[in-house]
């Protein structure tokens, strides 16, 4: 699926609102805006009829949707450096291929020409749709009604996304996520069965391990880990990078730990301390200073908690790899499913 570059700002405006957007040689219905985020859109569309069914015979069967439905995401494109950062996760969300991970299934990138007479880019990229939205949206829906997940949905959810981060994992050289988070984690209900896990959004995935040698690559990265890793999510050594360190795939296994801790109570384990007086999340993270939720709340089996706490220690040389996490939650698995 060849990146596109061309002049057709009439056919790709039409996604602004109703209208039909051409993504290389497939045509697509604008339905409506199911998300936003910085300079990117998400809108839900409907393919028109394939021109030829040789057309169809080029694609991926496992993922040509039933109805004709896909997500398609929108990137409004200002300099240069964001069109290298988008072509970057092109490249790198192709290189992906597991079922609990969001493929890329086309893409195109257009030269867009503005009354003025300067030029800019935009760039679409067509996924699978998930409606039942992410961890997030099913978080803020539960809290409110102050329900939890079984212990069996909570491993048999965290299972999948630790799967999907092994396949990145072990690439040569390995791939950080860089954002795991409850927003990045698409979930499918199905009736009488497990919900479906899907880990999205590799803009920030990059190669994971890096030698840092100097305080200026240290503080390199910690600009970088500030633009790209969600606060209450980033490990420690991405907060505050000693002069001399080797980063490794390990910072995705404390985003995970959060992940579990916000699978289990809606929230994240460090983000209390944005409400205390004098209270500082980066002091908390650093300092593995997590906080479990008071009050009455759903009894889940300590060996969860340690769990937790396994993959959350501040010293990234103490934290399992992720074949380890596996075998770990596989064991959970085996005891407390019924």
């Amino acid at each position: 699926m060849g990146c596109s570059i061309s002049g057709l700002n009439a056919l790709y405006d039409a996604a602004t609102g109703g209208g039909d957007v051409w993504i290389n040689e497939r045509r697509f219905r604008v339905l409506r805006q199911i998300g936003e985020g910085g300079f990117a859109f998400v809108y839900l569309v409907r393919e028109h009829q394939p021109a030829s069914d040789a057309a169809v015979a080029r694609r991926d069967t496992a993922h040509v949707s039933e109805d004709g439905t896909y997500a398609m995401k929108k990137v409004l494109i200002q300099s240069k450096e964001q069109l290298d950062l988008v072509r970057e996760e092109i490249r790198v969300s192709s290189l992906f291929n597991h079922p609990n991970l969001l493929p890329l299934l086309d893409h195109a990138i257009i030269a867009i020409k503005n009354q003025q007479g300067d030029w800019s880019h935009e760039a679409y990229l067509l996924f699978p749709v998930h409606l039942d939205g992410t961890l997030f949206d099913n978080a803020n829906i539960m809290l409110s009604r102050k329900e939890f997940y079984s212990t069996a949905d909570v491993l048999q959810i965290f299972r999948q996304m630790c799967e999907g981060l092994k396949h990145m994992h072990s690439f040569d050289p390995p791939y950080a996520h860089n954002d795991v988070k409850p927003g990045n984690v698409l979930i499918t209900w199905r009736k009488g069965q497990a919900p479906v896990a899907t880990l999205m959004d590799f803009g920030s995935a990059r190669p994971a391990r890096k030698e840092i040698r100097s305080r200026s690559e240290a503080l390199q990265l910690q600009e970088w880990a500030a633009e790209h890793c969600s606060a209450p999510y980033r490990a420690p050594e991405l907060w505050d990078c000693p002069s001399h360190a080797d980063i490794d795939e390990r910072t995705d296994i404390w985003s995970l730990g959060c992940t579990l801790f916000a699978i289990m109570y809606n929230v994240s384990p460090f983000e209390y301390a944005l409400g205390e007086s004098g209270g500082s999340l980066q002091l908390a993270i650093v300092n593995g200073q997590l906080k479990w939720p008071a009050g009455p709340i759903r009894p889940y089996p300590d060996e969860l908690r340690q769990f937790v706490i396994w993959m959350l220690q501040p010293q990234a040389a103490m934290r399992p790899h992720i074949s380890d996490v596996v075998l770990h939650v596989d064991k959970l698995i085996a005891k407390y499913l019924p």
